[in-house]
């Protein structure tokens, strides 16, 4: 199985979002060109000034098709379930490829890549998309970019191409997740002996923040109004991570950062929970920041596209997922799903890994997919 030996590859390179992907892009730069796709090459430097790079492909001629996006980006593996292997040498046992990105999202990429060499140039009617952004999982950036810079991107949207997102789902249909925004609140105050009356403590000005904070979780938590029921949880999920990096019990802080996570949804509109927070902030003296990741993902579970995708897949129904994609980027583009092999149970964990049925699987559907959408036969 080809497949598998692409995955095995790929996870070799440590791609960690914090590092350059460029070694990773390099290798399937080449295996793209050397199976008929004319390679878009964007490179950017993150804000650490680390070079970054995405990779959109064309193979076939004309518009519309079909466009396949992935990531060649993983989170961290600060620990492994074995000694055996690094997370970046990938282990088959038990029917399961073990690695680092195994799951999220190198088995995906390697079926996508097996899939598409089985078809030349001339047996594509409408022309097949390959796209491979960086820095999926630290805000989107890569997608950022195509979106911004890429030629053909702007084709797709233009020629109303049909999009599969390759995140790990199982096989199953999925036609809506959430979005993300994160916030930042700061703390300003003066260090000093705890002991004496000099020095400000910073996490004074953030109390009342919180409390109020702990009211918004409460109220999203139990007012039908901030819910959407087609998702599991069915909540924003306002997650709240405070900080204040005290060195010792007996020194007053002198900052408090608290981050908050939300996870937004369609039909719901979080811009009062927002101008809340900021007004909160504000009246307590503290810095505050929004920032937003990515737009929640949604295409109606009977659209023809969906209802067609399901029928090739051979599944029942659309699901929904509560993690977030590239896919809440590619907003222009109409006609979507998220699409992949793997489980999302498996993905950043100490033990990531994709089972090889999946990944044969997942080449299979996507091959599939591919001579529907592409081929003279669709």
């Amino acid at each position: 199985m080809k497949a598998l030996r692409y995955a095995k590859r790929l996870i070799e390179f440590d791609s960690t979002s914090s590092k350059s992907n460029s070694q990773v892009s390099r290798y399937l730069e080449m295996k793209l060109a050397k199976h008929g796709f004319v390679v878009e090459k964007l490179v950017y430097r993150d804000r650490r000034k680390v070079r970054k790079v995405n990779l959109i492909a064309k193979k076939g001629g004309g518009t519309g098709g079909l466009a396949y996006f992935g990531h060649s980006d993983v989170v961290p593996a600060k620990t492994w379930f074995t000694d055996r292997v690094t997370p970046f040498q990938p282990l088959v046992a038990d029917e399961k490829l073990y690695g680092r990105g195994s799951c999220d999202m190198k088995g995906s990429i390697a079926a996508m890549l097996d899939a598409a060499q089985r078809f030349e140039w001339d047996e594509l009617r409408k022309p097949l998309y390959f796209v491979v952004t960086a820095d999926e999982e630290v805000g989107f950036v890569g997608a950022k970019t195509v979106v911004e810079e890429s030629k053909q991107y702007r084709e797709m949207v233009a020629g109303g191409t049909k999009a599969i997102i390759g995140e790990p789902t199982n096989l199953e249909v999925v036609h809506a997740h959430k979005g993300s925004i994160k916030i930042v609140i700061k703390s300003r105050g003066e260090a000093a002996h705890s002991s004496t009356s000099a020095g400000k403590n910073a996490n004074l000005a953030m109390i009342p923040f919180l409390s109020e904070m702990k009211a918004i979780v409460d109220e999203t938590e139990s007012d039908r109004s901030w819910q959407n029921d087609i998702f599991d949880p069915p909540t924003v999920s306002w997650n709240i991570v405070v900080k204040d990096n005290s060195p010792a019990l007996n020194i007053k802080p002198e900052k408090c950062t608290c981050v908050i996570y939300l996870r937004t949804m369609p039909e719901i509109d979080v811009q009062p929970l927002l101008d809340r927070t900021v007004s909160c902030a504000e009246t307590n003296g503290l810095e505050i920041q929004i920032k937003k990741f990515a737009d929640p993902f949604y295409v109606a579970s009977s659209s023809d596209f969906v209802v067609e995708s399901l029928k090739l897949a051979e599944r029942a129904d659309a699901k929904t997922v509560s993690y977030g994609t590239d896919g809440g980027i590619f907003t222009e583009l109409e006609d979507k799903i998220v699409y992949g092999p793997g489980s999302i149970q498996q993905a950043h964990t100490a033990e990531e890994w994709i089972s090889l049925e999946q990944l044969e699987l997942g080449t299979k559907m996507y091959e599939k997919m591919i001579r529907h959408w592409c081929c003279a036969d669709s």
